[in-house]
């Protein structure tokens, strides 16, 4: 099977290819946002989608009209155009939300499919109108470097090497199969019983980040003591990004070695850790616990368990089955009864049926894992919820026009 791979280094540059950098960056991000633009206008006016060839004949013109948009690679300006061509058509085909316009100082990277040379006995690496970077060399690249991205991330340039390789089609070495039920109190809790600990990074470093945003602000903006105030602000944050991806690294890399099948709720991350504020016609209620709550949710990467744990267990020959979280934690796994009364306090679940007892975030694992097995030999979803929810005739829906969905959802967007 063909294994794609990215490998991400810390770069070393100069103070002359840092400055250059940044402004291949602004350039990239000045391209995108130009782009987007007249692809919003075009779409607008004509209901017409630019395609990627016109908007590299936008670029001939752009670089005339700008002449510094010569000193930044071509390469990494079309790759641009690229990614914009892509968020656009995932937008329409609803894969996506719409595509925003980049600010500065907020993911600045650009990107080489070629061009690039790769020297990992002397830890360097060769990128066009740049020359060779050294990196910090932590470990072997594996297979074909197909692109290199290059980013900043708390005041540092990075490089992330896509390879390309064969490996053969893993089978996994584990046989066994695991429910996970993730929450606050305990990160995860696993339908064999056992529980993983929440790391809290945010929270480990909230008081110190508050800390230092208050220098921040009392500083005038753009000023040099307001940029060396910002330092410390981003310092803290890699800290905190950096503790959990490492915290979630060794998590999912041991959950996906120990088995060959793993079931998690199909949980919207977006909508749990929506703000409660409402607005001046119909403010919302216990907004500042709902606060907390949101700020809790996020500082677990549930999402990027999950995504880790899917790569993962691909790799060794395993299998991610996500179910619908519907009444997990109020369903007893004895008897099958369904009851909020079953779950009589945040911990405790004891069914009215049966009597069944046991730790709340432990059943919910366990009634994962059966729908997990359910959703796995009949190829459902296997909540056994369908039956309940009444749904409307084929006949009696009215479906929309292309035309007229896209524009609503371009209005949606803006």
């Amino acid at each position: 099977m063909q294994r794609l791979q990215s490998f991400k280094f810390e770069l070393m540059p100069k103070g002359g290819q840092a400055r250059d950098m940044g402004c291949f960056a602004g350039a990239r991000r000045f391209v995108f946002n130009k782009a987007l633009d007249l692809q919003k206008k075009t779409y607008e006016a004509e209901k017409k989608q630019l395609s990627f060839a016109h908007l590299c004949k936008q670029l001939v013109a752009w670089k005339q009209e700008f002449a510094w948009l010569k000193e930044a690679p071509s390469q990494a300006l079309q790759q641009s155009l690229k990614d914009l061509d892509k968020a656009w058509q995932n937008f329409f085909a609803k894969r996506a939300a719409f595509p925003k316009f980049k600010k500065k100082g907020q993911q600045e990277s650009f990107r080489f499919p070629q061009g690039f040379k790769l020297d990992q006995p002397n830890s360097r690496v060769f990128l066009p109108k740049l020359g060779w970077l050294r990196y910090r060399n932590s470990r072997d690249i594996l297979g074909t470097a197909k692109n290199i991205t290059v980013s900043q991330a708390g005041g540092k340039w990075f490089a992330s090497i896509q390879t390309e390789r064969e490996v053969e089609q893993p089978v996994p070495t584990a046989t066994s199969a695991i429910g996970i039920d993730v929450g606050i109190v305990r990160f995860a809790a696993m339908s064999d019983g056992n529980f993983i600990e929440p790391l809290n990074s945010f929270k480990k470093h909230e008081k110190r980040l508050a800390k230092y945003q208050r220098r921040m602000s009392c500083k005038t903006k753009f000023s040099k003591n307001w940029h060396k105030a910002k330092c410390k602000v981003q310092k803290v944050h890699t800290q905190i990004a950096n503790a959990r991806k490492d915290f979630l690294h060794k998590k999912t890399a041991e959950i996906s070695k120990n088995h060959a099948m793993v079931a998690v709720e199909d949980l919207q991350i977006n909508n749990m850790s929506k703000s409660a504020a409402g607005n001046a016609e119909k403010p919302g209620k216990n907004v500042a616990a709902k606060s907390g709550l949101n700020k809790a949710i996020l500082d677990q990467g549930w999402f990027e368990f999950r995504r880790q744990l899917d790569y993962k267990l691909d790799w060794n020959g395993g299998i991610l089955i996500a179910v619908p979280p519907q009444y997990t934690s109020q369903t007893c796994p004895c008897c099958g009864h369904v009851a909020k009364e079953n779950r009589q306090t945040q911990a405790k679940f004891v069914c009215v049926e049966c009597g069944y007892a046991n730790n709340a975030d432990v059943v919910g694992a366990m009634n994962i894992l059966a729908r997990g097995y359910r959703a796995a030999a009949c190829g459902e979803n296997g909540s056994g919820l369908a039956r309940k929810r009444k749904t409307k005739p084929a006949s009696a829906k009215q479906e929309p026009t292309e035309a007229a969905s896209a524009s609503a959802m371009l209005a949606e967007a803006q």
